[in-house]
């Protein structure tokens, strides 16, 4: 049994943590931190989570909801850091001094560089010391250095569909350097945080673009696919030409992303078809426990509450076009199931473990 501390419960990414390890047999959360909730139980602020008591003999459950909040953390063998960026560095670098394994939910150690974090999120890093020995954690392409590891960078959720879509095709070298990528996301990807646009008058019947002049996982997506490209021996000369542009659509969880790619011809100049496009995404995934390559259009649905992803390659003859769908729930797979699956291999427990758990339909 390890135990487990979170940082900034009040936040939809811990509150699904606490959901998902509710269920985990070797995880026990024993400090939850919420500086506006300190001094309260945790289901005296959400209800929710009040459960029955295991059967006796049986052990305690994951979560207690009658545990305090705190405004500290206590020492544990694990934390779940879910703050806002900028304000979890700050607490990543305590942890980390303490000796505490870390996987931080925020975007403070995603990119390696801190020119390019400085560049997307406009102020100094406040720990460029901890960029080097972070690992980035999609379990799917750094499964060994997570394993070795004291803090893994948990990506985002844009960033987790995208870069799951493309990266066969890039190590395979089938496709050139430019690429698009749309995606939809549920609106609880803007946090608890209230916002006029995510009002419910607002937000309900209306879907919108945001964030064209550049989003904050492009940089992100744009870093793992041209290492994905250069693994394979095909590195991207002159860099990925990369446009994404992401939708709020009035869902509550779901990514939708949709990937667009031209393809390259062979020696012989033959492009790929589809039954060949089909069969080197399924032999890639081929191990993957929560990556799935299906033979139609996924819909968000499939994925709600789970913490699998959905992949649909397919090639447009017309254009010579690779089109890759992809959908997640941006709460589990595109964070904190995520998280739990980096905390397994952190750990050396099964990645699997605590994650068996279905999609809800409908």
């Amino acid at each position: 049994m390890r135990t487990v501390s979170i940082i900034n419960i009040t936040s939809y990414t811990a509150l699904e943590l606490v959901r998902l390890l509710a269920q985990h047999p070797e995880f026990r959360v024993v400090s939850v931190i919420g500086r506006s909730a300190v001094g309260k139980r945790l289901e005296e602020i959400f209800p929710h989570l009040r459960r029955l008591p295991p059967p006796s003999g049986q052990q305690t459950p994951g979560v207690d909801p009658a545990l305090v909040i705190t405004e500290e953390p206590a020492q544990t063998d694990l934390a779940f850091v879910c703050l806002p960026h900028a304000a979890a560095a700050s607490a990543v670098e305590r942890l980390i001094e303490c000796g505490i394994k870390v996987v931080d939910l925020s975007a403070d150690f995603r990119l390696h560089e801190s020119e390019v974090y400085e560049e997307w999120y406009t102020h100094t890093h406040p720990a460029p010391a901890l960029l080097k020995s972070a690992v980035y954690g999609l379990p799917e392409r750094y499964r060994e250095q997570v394993c070795h590891s004291q803090l893994v960078a948990n990506p985002g959720c844009h960033s987790t569909a995208a870069i799951l879509a493309l990266t066969p095709a890039l190590v395979a070298g089938i496709v050139g350097p430019n690429v698009i990528i749309t995606s939809i996301t549920g609106i609880s990807g803007g946090g608890r945080t209230p916002a006029l646009s995510y009002h419910y008058p607002e937000a309900n019947e209306d879907a919108w673009a945001y964030s064209l002049a550049g989003h904050r996982h492009l940089p992100e997506i744009v870093q793992e696919l041209e290492a994905a490209a250069a693994t394979g021996g095909h590195p991207v000369e002159g860099g990925l030409r990369l446009t994404f542009v992401p939708h709020i659509a009035p869902m509550t969880r779901g990514i939708l992303s949709t990937s667009y790619a031209e393809l390259r011809a062979d020696d012989q100049g033959h492009i790929p078809a589809n039954e060949e496009l089909y069969a080197l995404y399924r032999d890639f995934y081929a191990n993957e426990s929560f990556v799935h390559v299906v033979d139609q259009a996924p819909h968000t649905k499939w994925t709600v509450g789970s913490n699998h992803c959905f992949l649909y390659p397919i090639v447009d003859k017309r254009t010579q076009r690779l089109i890759v769908v992809a959908c997640l729930d941006n709460l589990v797979k595109g964070a904190s199931g995520q998280a739990i699956q980096n905390a397994n291999l952190l750990c050396g427990f099964p990645e699997t473990l605590g994650l068996v758990g279905l999609g809800m339909v409908p």
